[in-house]
């Protein structure tokens, strides 16, 4: 089972104007095929059918605790492409908009007319281009060291398209989203690799970084290294996954320093609202009607 914090794994800047090209752009590392929902459900359902929970401990608390970091960072992403859509950051009212003076008019010019059509100026489980996600994109062997090696090519293949994003856009809230999943995804593909040193023999730490630049190299990646967060793998139970330092151990391959095991959750920063949008009906047309329910069920419950 899970349970849920109701904050980020970090704070991201407030957005400073919408940016709908930019966010179509961030779609690809939520939905696309190495986005954050491929690495959750992969590690997810890998965790489910993992053989072996007992004598493989080790390996299967590595797997499924990544699994849980991933919950994260699915809705880091989601963050980050609702601020960039969003009209009104935090406000609960605005003036009334006449849909006949087509407010949205703009969005037809957005490379991603579905974020406004089907999704009302947020987030959706899809690509850069609009193709949905889907199950095929999960990989569940049944054979560990296999398993361990797709998910060491799935993290470094993410990274590649984390970069090819950020050159993308210059846009701070994206870029401040990038480099901390460039970093943590740093962390996991270690993990892996380490995990499949100790089962093979084989340095496949070696091999990083994939593409051969560091993460150093960028400003919004290099002050989360400089708060350690590429030596921490970060354990998402009271007193679950007890093991995951058999294999979390030894030197980064980031900078050579000593990896650790961390008890908890990052601090992270406050969730992110995306406020009224008039043109949306979101929440609603007139959301005073929504508010003044939800203030007689506070009423109600005293």
């Amino acid at each position: 089972m899970f349970l849920r914090i109701d904050r980020l794994q970090i704070e991201l800047p407030m957005p400073k104007e919408q940016d709908p090209n930019a966010a179509a752009a961030v779609q690809a590392l939520l939905g696309g095929r190495f986005g954050e929902m491929s690495t959750l459900m992969n590690y997810m359902y890998q965790s489910f059918n993992f053989r072996g929970k007992k004598a493989l401990k080790p390996y299967y608390d590595l797997i499924a605790n990544i699994a849980t970091e991933e919950l994260g960072h699915i809705e880091l992403v989601s963050a980050t492409v609702n601020s960039l859509l969003a009209k009104n950051p935090g406000k609960d009212l605005e003036e009334g908009v006449d849909p006949v003076t087509a407010p949205l008019g703009f969005a037809k010019d957005a490379r991603n007319a579905a974020h406004f059509i089907a999704g009302g100026a947020n987030t959706l489980v899809m690509g850069a281009m609009g193709e949905h996600w889907n199950g095929e994109y999960v990989f569940t062997s049944g054979n560990l060291i296999l398993d361990l090696l797709h998910n060491f090519f799935l993290e470094v293949a993410a990274r590649t398209h984390k970069l090819r994003v950020y050159e993308m856009t210059d846009n701070p809230v994206a870029r401040e989203m990038i480099g901390y999943l460039l970093v943590r995804g740093g962390v996991h593909a270690a993990a892996y690799g380490k995990a499949l040193e100790s089962l093979t023999g084989v340095e496949m730490t070696k091999l990083l970084p994939i593409p051969r630049i560091d993460n150093s190299k960028f400003p919004e990646a290099r002050k989360f290294m400089e708060q350690g967060f590429h030596k921490n793998l970060y354990r998402f139970s009271s007193s679950d996954y007890q093991d995951l330092g058999l294999i979390w151990n030894g030197p980064s391959p980031e900078d050579g320093s000593t990896v650790v095991v961390v008890d908890g959750p990052p601090a992270g920063g406050p969730v992110f609202d995306a406020g009224h949008d008039a043109a949306e009906f979101a929440p609603e047309f007139h959301p005073g009607e929504l508010y003044e329910i939800a203030k007689k069920l506070y009423e109600k419950a005293k």
